[in-house]
This record gives structure tokens, sequence and C-alpha cells, in this order.
């Protein structure tokens, strides 16, 4: 399972790929953990090892927003499906054993506990035999030193997050946590004139990033230019999805229904698509728009998510403020 070991051994300390066999090695010791306990006798040791392994959510999210996209720029575009298909099983797997969990059904937790195991067993081992070493080919040196931001947006499995790569010669801060105070001109001198009003690009930036609802812009040519950074986003994204295909950003399960919408949008047969549906116990709403100019010539897709479920639960009114 861990062929390319030697070679990532070489690798500086905080490289992406080096940080993925660290992970590669806590999954093994917890699989093998979860192996070996006896889930009837002792369901709380189970389901704390169980929980923990499912941090790894983190570890298919960075592939998927970030080492998979670097791989489409060179080319490779198997990742985006084959394994993103594998990830979505696991999801799948873990998303059953949790219901069972929540019922304490042993029997049936010890009947399907082993697909997952010998699922991210073989998945560990696609990873080692062919997903790195070939990723290692593929990307330059300069394209690696481009994934921590993106990286530390999605998170990691590991205990302790890793040390950045590469080190900065001053303190990082990241986006989130940068307070600085920042002085904006009210004058139209460092503006753009709206359709209505006049902004600053931060004051556009700020607008976007504060705003409770996820957006995501794919152009007239099916990439995606834009995403806002909110801090509280429901699904993540990375800076790495920039420049992608909009094919290549949706679970293959789902990928045809986002070609439709984009080609009936561009066809001008529709202009809005929605759905809703249960996700981690929260109500997501999601809406695409077509984008059109003064024209009426198609510029690109808009997709906006939000979790609506307060606001699902609102009843009678509100005038006041409650704050005192």
């Amino acid at each position: 399972m861990n062929s390319f070991l030697p070679e990532v051994e070489k690798l500086p300390a905080g490289h992406p790929v080096k940080v993925y066999y660290q992970e590669s090695e806590l999954i093994q010791n917890l699989l093998l953990e979860l192996y070996e306990v006896d889930v009837a006798k002792d369901f709380q040791k189970y389901y704390n090892i169980f929980n923990q392994l499912t941090t790894i959510e983190k570890r298919f999210a960075r592939k998927e927003n970030q080492l998979f996209p670097y791989l489409e720029k060179h080319g490779w575009e198997g990742p985006s499906q084959g394994m993103w298909s594998f990830h979505d099983n696991l999801r799948e797997q873990i998303r059953i054993l949790n219901g069972f969990n929540s019922e304490k059904n042993t029997q049936k937790i010890i009947i399907n506990l082993p697909y997952l195991i010998e699922g991210i067993k073989k998945l560990l081992t696609i990873e080692d035999m062919r997903l790195f070493p070939n990723a290692m080919d593929l990307l330059s040196e300069e394209d690696w030193k481009e994934f921590y931001i993106g990286d530390e947006e999605m998170g990691w499995m590991l205990p302790k997050k890793p040390i950045r790569y590469p080190a900065l010669t001053e303190e990082y801060i990241h986006p989130s946590e940068d307070f600085t105070d920042r002085k904006l001109s009210f004058s139209t001198e460092n503006t753009f004139h709206y359709d209505e009003g006049y902004m600053t690009p931060e004051q556009v930036n700020l607008l976007l990033r504060f705003l409770p609802i996820d957006i995501t812009y794919v152009d007239e040519n099916d990439k995606v230019i834009f995403y806002n950074r909110g801090d509280d986003r429901v699904f993540p994204r990375s800076k790495g999805i920039i420049g992608r295909e909009v094919k290549f950003c949706h679970p293959p399960k789902s990928v045809h229904m986002v070609l439709r919408i984009v080609d009936e949008f561009r066809a001008g047969t529709k202009d809005v698509a929605e759905f809703w549906f249960n996700f981690r116990g929260r109500i997501i709403h999601i809406r695409y728009f077509a984008i059109r100019d003064n024209n009426k010539k198609y510029r690109g897709v808009i997709e906006m998510s939000q979790d609506v479920t307060d606001i699902q639960q609102l009843k009678g009114e509100k005038r006041l403020l409650d704050w005192d």
C-alpha cells in the first residue's frame, strides 16, 4: 500500500503529497483499530474510532477541489470522474453506517463495516500506486507551492495543522483572520459605476464575502471564474476551482443534470433551475440562474446555494429588535 513512500520521504516537510501520506498512515491505523474492535462489546470505542475516520471527508474535499483541478490542467481528467465516484461510494457507506450507529444496531454495523474498511484500503492502494506518482510527474514545483491556502480551507485529518509549504519568511495570516482596518474612499475616484451606485473593488469583495449565500459564477465558456469566500459555506470551495470546467465541479452522479441546465440556458429555453434537499440534517436550497447581457446574449450561469433550515422554521412576525 506504500510502494511510493520511499520517494515521498525525500520530499520537504509540509509538501502536499507528504501530508497526504501522513494522513494515509493515520487512516491505516484507524482501519486496523476498527478491524480489531468488538463492536458489540465495546460500542463506544468503535464509535469514537469511526467518528475519527469520518474526517476522511476533508481528504476527499482536498483532492476534489485542489488536486484534481491541477491534474486536469495537465491533461489528466480521470481522477475527477473515476476517483470522485469512488469517494461518493465511500460517503454512502459512511452515511449508512451512521444510520446504524444512531440506532446502535451492532448486527448491521458488523455486516456493513467491512465494506467501508476494504473500500478505503482499495482507495489508498490506488492513490499510492497511481494517483500520487502520476501527480508528482505532472505537477511542477510551482504548482505544489500554490496548494497550501486552498488545502487549509478544506482542512486536514491530522491532529496538528501541517507546516506551510513553502515556508513563509513572515507570519502568515489567513484571509478569514485578517481584520486590518482599511480606509475606504467614498469619492468616485477609486470606484466603478454599477447599475445603481458606486463601489470600490474592496467593497464589492466584502459584500460578496458576507452574503449568507454561496455563489459560483460559470462563464459562457463553461469555466468557473468566481466564487465568494464565505466563512460558513454550504459546500467547500478553494481557489483550485478557478478556471475549471463546470463538468468537473460536480459529482459524476449529478453532472448530467448540470450539463443539461447549462445547455438549456445557453439555448435560451430556460432561465432558472432549482433544487432543495436534506444535507447533514440541514435543508439546502440550490438555484441556477442564466446570465445574459443587455443584448440577451448568454454570458454564463450563477449557482447559488443557501442553508434555509432556520428560514423554514420562521413563524408569525418579528418587528422589534431583541438585542437587549
